[in-house]
């Protein structure tokens, strides 16, 4: 019984650790295959639109999704996703590098 216990256990923080570990997606420009950040809104992640301390997040970097005045941000830039009538808003790619 202990050892069945213990193997459960086990298995269990093997699968918590694989679901941990997986990446979030990316966002990439469609035409440069530039990075944008993390799909995520982990307020902790460095690399996530959705911390608006960090990088990708911030309403003032230029290559945010998040900076209203920026090429990725703005409403009416071609290359954003904020614009519902662009057609280079930045793609969704898996952690794994593949595209959506």
């Amino acid at each position: 019984m202990k050892l069945a216990k213990s193997a459960t256990f086990v298995l269990l923080a093997m699968l918590v650790s694989a679901i941990v570990q997986a990446e979030p997606p990316q966002l990439r420009d469609r035409q440069t295959g530039k990075y944008l950040g993390n799909l995520s809104s982990n307020p902790y992640d460095a690399n996530s639109v959705g911390n608006p301390y960090g990088k990708y997040g911030s309403e003032y970097f230029s290559d945010s999704i998040n900076n209203p005045y920026g090429k990725y941000g703005s409403r009416y830039s071609n290359d954003s996703p904020n614009n519902p009538y662009a057609t280079n808003p930045p793609a969704i790619h898996g952690g794994d590098g593949s595209g959506y």
